[in-house]
């Protein structure tokens, strides 16, 4: 079962935008296409566009859609004759006639939605994928769970070397020797002050994705332990 936005300005029920959709089992949110509303709007693995009247103004929601780093497949709902107004710069997925039956919606949002997933399971030469932390190394920009992390050179290294050994433990003298150089004569206490740092910009949520071993070192914790489990920080 999907879940499914349908975005309309129409006062009636989903089912009349598009009939067939109502015998599926898939969950339907119902929301009103305003650029808004869609900043409010829950994340979904298929979005449906009543593009039955007004093309135009569709297709430039379909647009900001597309330059508002949108990542769910967008399918169009329009009549046979909307369809020659149609084109690629829409950035759709699909295209479903109001008149489609059941079947057809299943499989064209089987499809969507398996495409998308595979999509965004392609490994992309520069990236670094830990969980839900992705790392750029060619723009040296972290993200996690879509949100920018404001971090330091360092604080950087440290955490794409971290991310690229998921579950190893590093003490603080191979950190300093991967990620500070052997020419570094600073002591292991920098990255203790890292740690805490890149800790405090992770968040609370999040601040155990950096777990420590007593005693050992650091290591990147790809499921962070519950707020019940605790991390003794090395001093």
């Amino acid at each position: 079962m999907a879940q499914v936005l349908l975005l309309t300005r129409a006062l009636t029920p989903s089912s009349a935008v598009l009939p067939g959709l109502e015998l599926l089992s898939h969950h339907i949110k119902v929301m009103s296409p305003e650029p808004t509303a869609l900043l409010m709007a829950p994340e979904v693995d298929v979005i449906l566009i009543d593009g039955r009247t007004d093309l135009p103004a569709v297709r430039s929601l379909c647009r900001l859609m597309e330059t508002t780093g949108n990542t769910s497949p967008v399918i169009l709902i329009t009549t046979q004759g909307g369809l020659a107004a149609v084109n690629r710069e829409w950035g759709l997925t699909d295209v479903l006639l109001v008149d489609a039956s059941p079947a057809e919606i299943e499989v064209r949002i089987r499809l969507a939605t398996t495409k998308a997933a595979t999509e965004q399971n392609i490994e992309i030469p520069g990236e670094i994928k830990a969980g839900e932390l992705l790392i750029n190394e060619a723009t040296y920009s972290a993200k996690l769970r879509g949100r920018t992390l404001d971090l330091t050179f360092k604080e950087f290294e440290l955490l794409k070397f971290l991310a690229q050994h998921p579950g190893r433990v590093f003490s603080r003298d191979q950190l300093l020797r991967e990620v500070w150089g052997y020419d570094y004569f600073g002591g292991t206490r920098t990255v203790d002050v890292h740690v805490r740092r890149l800790r405090a910009k992770l968040g609370p949520e999040n601040e155990n994705l950096i777990g420590t071993v007593r005693n050992v070192g650091y290591r990147y914790v790809t499921t962070p332990a519950s707020n019940s489990e605790s991390f003794e920080v090395l001093v």
